[in-house]
């Protein structure tokens, strides 16, 4: 196989083409979490009714969408490969048949909640005055999912085409469209009538209206066969089978969690979230470099160099690890300062500063964690992602953390067990890296483990 000179630009790319891909993909992960705490605080001056109204709807809608990465993650994978060979028309043809997976998912899942909205709601809030400001702004929401689906296909193939500022410009451009539209439509400003919680619905949409639509012009301008591909999508569902079941393993480890954290007290659940949180922040900030991960050795395998996709996975893993150890020193220097940011009651410090230094001590087992599994995604290596996440969440996580609430261990027995998640990953995915068997060429993801 003759190398292409994508496939060559990838093999050799240094921090500059690294951090290119990386920064603005980080824009893209971080801007909705921080458009939703915006669209938090202009509910939130409703009242807490449809503040909790808002967090119960928004939660179905993210756990829903949360489980469909696949059609990002999966679509780089395929689109990198296709890239590197320089097949660009097949590459960002992935893309348009990944659009056409969204867009029937996408109704299919917009139909069912329509018909269970009001059981679902009803099982989430638990009390009658919630369900019911839940379900009206559920019902609003819904109709976006679709868009989201597709915003995030065009994510999935721009990636892997290497191609992360337009993804950021027509992010920001969506959210901008519901940042505006949000307070005046949930508080009836500049004339226009006063929707409240359900404004903050159609304010959501209008701005997923925007970013689908950016998405799938870019589909339409790039003059590639749009109309479906049977076979081409069956090839993306088998890699978004093991991807939703990856899914559902973290799912599983942080509901259950949650649900530990709330036998031992308020302050116990409390502190568990704010570390989370910080958690959370970090995981996207590592994820970006996993993504850039994904579409450099993506795109070499595809050229046909599996030792330059090898080099790639030392150099971005190094560098991975490098950075959480520098974010792991900063966040140790920060023991007394960083959780009073967030909170000053001395009960919650007090079951933070317990959990602290888990926290800081799985950072740069996450800069290795997060990098391999960027490197395999690249590789579409997804069942054995699949096998190792399924494996340490039942071996290491649930284990721990079920064991915690069994023998009164409190909140360091939920982190011991998040501990045991991250380094059995960290086994499973080291010893996977160096076996170098997920190193397969061509211009199509392999469909079984080596």
């Amino acid at each position: 196989m003759v190398e292409s000179e994508v496939g060559r630009a990838a093999v050799h790319a240094g921090a500059r083409r690294i951090l290119g891909i990386a920064i603005p993909t980080l824009g893209v992960l971080v801007a909705e979490p921080i458009y939703l705490l915006f669209d938090m605080a202009v509910v939130g001056r409703l009242g807490a009714l449809a503040l909790a109204g808002l967090a119960v709807g928004g939660l179905i809608v993210a756990q829903v969408s949360s489980q469909l990465t696949f059609l990002s993650y999966g679509t780089t994978a395929r689109a990198s490969r296709r890239h590197g060979a320089g097949d660009e028309r097949g590459a960002i043809g992935e893309g348009a048949q990944a659009s056409w997976i969204a867009c029937g998912v996408g109704l299919a899942i917009v139909v069912v909640l329509q018909v269970f909205a009001g059981p679902v709601t009803r099982a989430i809030a638990g009390g009658d005055d919630i369900a019911p400001r839940a379900e009206s702004w559920l019902r609003i929401a819904l109709f976006g999912v679709p868009l989201i689906l597709l915003s995030m296909a065009g994510n999935g193939w721009m990636r892997g085409v290497q191609q992360t500022r337009r993804p950021l410009l027509y992010v920001v451009a969506g959210l901008v469209v519901s940042g505006i539209l949000c307070p005046v439509l949930v508080h009836g400003l500049l004339g226009a009538p006063r929707l409240e919680l359900e404004g903050s619905a159609v304010a959501n949409v209008a701005g997923q209206v925007v970013m689908a639509a950016l998405f799938v012009r870019a589909l339409v301008r790039s003059r590639v066969p749009l109309a479906p591909h049977i076979a081409i999508m069956k090839a993306q569902l088998v890699l978004g089978r093991d991807l939703i079941a990856r899914s559902l393993a973290f799912q599983a480890c942080f509901v259950s969690a949650a649900a530990v954290a709330s036998r031992f007290g308020a302050a116990s659940v409390a502190a568990h979230q704010l570390v989370l949180q910080l958690w959370n922040f970090l995981a996207l900030t590592l994820d970006s470099l996993a993504i850039a991960a994904q579409t450099l050795v993506g795109a070499a395998l595809g050229a046909g160099n599996a030792r330059g996709a090898q080099g790639l996975a030392r150099r971005i893993t190094g560098w991975s690890t490098m950075f959480a150890v520098v974010l792991a020193v900063l966040f140790a220097a920060g023991y007394s300062v960083i959780p009073q940011v967030f909170t000053t009651d001395p009960s919650v410090l007090d079951r933070t500063h317990v959990v602290w230094w888990f926290f800081v001590g799985i950072i740069p087992i996450a800069g290795v964690v997060f990098a391999l599994d960027g490197v395999l995604l690249g590789a579409g290596d997804a069942a054995f992602l699949r096998n190792a996440t399924l494996g340490s969440a039942l071996l290491g996580f649930l284990p721990a953390i079920w064991l915690s609430l069994v023998y009164d261990w409190g909140i360091a027995g939920i982190w011991t067990g998040l501990v045991a998640f991250m380094v059995l990953r960290l086994v499973a995915v080291s010893w996977r890296a160096l076996s170098g068997k997920w190193a397969r060429v061509g211009a199509d993801v392999p469909t079984r483990p080596a």
